[in-house]
């Protein structure tokens, strides 16, 4: 049997004994169409923090950067993760792409304009759908670049960003921890790509947590580098070297989350084969080591204190 006949079964008995009870018992059928798809979805989420937990785990163990006697800061983090790759995110994700899309792709259809498809620009992709993945796959990855970039260049941005910078004991659970407002400005972002290019609205989630298994293993603890492949994946050295405490803040190196030729096209890039220690100095400690709200807290805090000075430095609220 194979892995797609497998996870599709398992959806369809989350459909039915799970999912399809629940929107009847609330009166929710109308949705009850997409219900294979929102299990599927999350079965595919769990599998990949499974896949990234199996593959992770042994190498932290064997090769680790560096030994913490204490890992209570990271199970935040394990929280961030679960929320993010199997719980709601996921869900909420899925069914507003496809809501968005179907209206959108609606509205200019009874206008006599047909949105074009990759397939449809490029025949050579028809049948071809790994390679199709594949260029959606950069096409995301070049945008989440510049989001990243962006979120380093301007203070309330790298003042919400600052919550995943802060963590010093960087894990492959650490991916995923960040301020809700980021992963809302994240969302949107690749929201308003994914339309652009007019992704399947099924593809659009399960590209996202392709690309995220790589960033996973990205943040991990592990003293690895991919020697002369490293321009083509980013490695956990690559990455790290981005969180390093000299690294932190609004001037950074090494944004890209997969693929680091973006760094080395706009000059990003810096492959010195260092391990350097992690976290943002300036961070408060309850940034670090605080609870889940107490991180989203602190950061909104943050985020508003460096929103009034950006406002401050415009000249917007000064008195005549």
């Amino acid at each position: 049997m194979s892995l797609d006949r497998i996870f599709s079964n398992i959806a369809g008995y989350m459909e039915q004994y799970l999912v399809l009870p629940v929107l009847f018992h609330f009166h929710w059928m109308a949705w009850g169409d997409l219900a294979f798809d929102w299990c599927l979805i999350c079965v595919y989420g769990l599998f990949a923090v499974l896949l990234t937990y199996a593959v992770c785990v042994p190498l932290e163990y064997w090769y680790p950067v560096e030994r913490w006697p204490d890992r209570k800061a990271v199970l935040v983090d394990v929280f961030y993760t679960l929320l993010n790759r199997v719980g709601v995110v996921p869900v909420i994700t899925f069914v507003l792409f496809y809501h968005v899309q179907t209206w959108t792709t609606g509205f200019l259809v009874e206008r006599g304009f047909i949105p074009p498809t990759l397939e449809s620009l490029i025949p050579f992709l028809l049948g071809r759908p790994l390679l199709t993945f594949l260029i959606y796959a950069l096409i995301l990855d070049f945008a989440e670049y510049w989001r990243h970039r962006l979120s380093h260049s301007f203070r309330w941005w790298y003042a919400l960003h600052a919550l995943h910078h802060a963590q010093r004991q960087m894990s492959f659970w650490s991916d995923d921890r960040n301020h809700l407002i980021d992963d809302i400005i994240s969302f949107l972002w690749f929201f308003v790509i994914g339309l652009i290019i007019n992704i399947p609205p099924v593809q659009f989630p399960l590209l996202v947590l392709g690309l995220k298994f790589i960033e996973s293993l990205s943040h991990a603890n592990i003293r690895l580098s991919f020697g002369p492949l490293e321009w083509l994946i980013v490695s956990p050295r690559f990455h790290r070297f981005h969180h390093g405490l000299r690294a932190a803040g609004r001037n950074s190196c090494n944004y890209a989350s997969v693929f680091p030729v973006w760094d080395v096209l706009f000059r990003t890039a810096d492959f010195q084969d260092k391990y350097l220690p992690t976290g943002d100095a300036r961070a408060p400690e309850a940034l670090v080591t605080g609870s889940y709200v107490t991180q989203q807290v602190t950061g909104l805090k943050l985020f508003w204190q460096a929103l009034g000075k950006s406002w401050a430095s415009l000249g917007i609220g000064r008195a005549a």
